[in-house]
């Protein structure tokens, strides 16, 4: 069975060429069989990819992941109420599995999340960060 990322991908794909129902199809068939959102409305980027194919996977709409980031299971990136802007992760991120990152916080690149860290400041470049709520380790 392939990985998540890759129904993503072609979902991605078709919505950006404006071919319609097929978007929505490929993110019914990640969310029944990965148990995952992931919406094809998301940017991330090349190289990156879900650990575990991708399982209990939740991000949202206007989520930005970079290059070659390894997202691990059950991570969920999600917004903050009376913000618009979302989350945003640079190039080569790793976050850990059960991680969640809440609110309008910029990752930077070569950062890594530990597992199950719930992340709500913003983490400087090469930092690796843990604990609840996350702190630069």
């Amino acid at each position: 069975m392939p990985n998540a990322i890759f129904f993503y991908r072609i979902a991605n794909w078709c919505f950006t060429h404006k071919i319609p129902l097929i978007p929505t199809l490929m993110q019914l068939i990640i969310f029944i069989v990965y148990a995952s959102k992931v919406p094809y409305k998301c940017s991330i980027g090349k190289g990156s990819f879900f650990v575990v194919k991708g399982l209990g996977v939740i991000l949202h709409d206007k989520t930005v992941i970079g290059k070659n980031c390894s997202i691990g299971a059950g991570c969920k990136i999600v917004g903050k109420s009376p913000y618009v802007n979302l989350s945003k992760v640079g190039d080569n991120v790793y976050i850990g599995p059960g991680s969640v990152i809440v609110g309008p916080v910029i990752i930077e690149d070569d950062v890594i999340i530990a597992p199950n860290a719930v992340v709500l400041k913003s983490a400087p470049k090469g930092s690796i960060v843990g604990g609840i709520p996350a702190k630069i380790i």
